[in-house]
């Protein structure tokens, strides 16, 4: 029986972006200290799990058995992520001990399931001093699935690499979702309703099929724009909705850029900072101290 989702003590889901502390303009005297010591805890800390199950939290302790249970057990995925998240644990506390689940965190990444793939890119992030892990990582910038690329390119952050850097920045542009089939298309959503990964767009009455085609969100955001109407036809491949960026996912996407991005990044940059797309406060504010 898979786990129930467990609440950690300090509130926070690895889903949740880590809340941001306030920041302050740093003086003149000391300029490049204070950015470099900032740079390098952000380095640190950059909040990787944006992307990761929102509503899961595998709280309870394995032991090294289970931990080798969970992560074979292909009927359960939940268990594979609850092992992957205690290995991230202890990573994070310094076990030296836990690389020895590394071969079977790096074969994870090539997992049939979405989810699974997408906690194994947040897991890597976890262990920059991993060259097994950073070459996994780039990867998987190639998977199918956006979701795993974009964990992927904000893990490699950690180690320093840029190469995931259009994935990034793909965080803070409008996202133009196309049909996957043809058909007469209902939509579900109003403008400015906000999506989670799997909310259901629209649905698609199908030809011959005796039931509707869902259509569902790759990734979280708001509908900015439909580019079609209620009840017309649409063809597979044909741009049917514009997503606006999720808070969190440009939020995280600026502290990144903050350590890989340069000038030519600026114009983006400072259009967050200028309040486009209606994000919260924390992200201009970050938007203003990456540009």
């Amino acid at each position: 029986m898979s786990e129930e989702p467990e609440n950690n003590s300090d509130g926070i889901k690895p889903g949740q972006a880590t809340p941001a502390r306030p920041m302050t303009p740093l003086s003149r005297k000391g300029h490049n200290i204070g950015m470099m010591i900032l740079g390098g805890l952000l380095f640190l800390s950059i909040a990787i799990p944006y992307l990761f199950w929102q509503s899961t939290w595998f709280g309870r302790k394995l032991t090294d058995d289970q931990m080798q249970q969970y992560l074979q057990d292909t009927d359960q995925p939940r268990h594979m992520q609850h092992a992957l998240v205690q290995i991230s644990d202890r990573i994070i506390a310094g076990e030296s001990s836990v690389t020895r689940w590394y071969p079977a965190v790096q074969k994870l990444a090539a997992h049939e399931l979405e989810e699974v793939r997408v906690t194994t890119a947040w897991v890597m992030g976890q262990d920059n001093q991993s060259a097994t892990f950073h070459a996994a990582l780039k990867v998987m910038l190639g998977d199918e699935s956006l979701l795993v690329r974009r964990n992927a390119a904000l893990s490699l952050v950690r180690f320093n690499d840029r190469a995931g850097k259009a994935e990034i920045r793909a965080m803070l542009e409008p996202f133009t979702f196309h049909a996957p089939r043809t058909g007469v298309i209902r939509l579900r959503l109003e403008v400015d309703d906000s999506v989670n990964p799997g909310t259901m767009l629209a649905r698609m009455e199908i030809e011959g099929a005796d039931e509707e085609f869902e259509v569902r969100s790759p990734l979280p955001g708001a509908v900015r724009e439909w580019l079609v109407q209620d009840g017309t036809q649409v063809f597979e491949g044909q741009s049917l909705v514009v997503l606006a960026p999720a808070d969190d996912q440009a939020r995280e996407a600026l502290r990144a850029l903050y350590l890989i991005g340069n000038r030519e990044d600026l114009p983006l940059i400072n259009q967050i900072a200028g309040g486009k797309y209606d994000l919260s406060n924390d992200t201009r504010q970050q938007a203003i101290l990456t540009a």
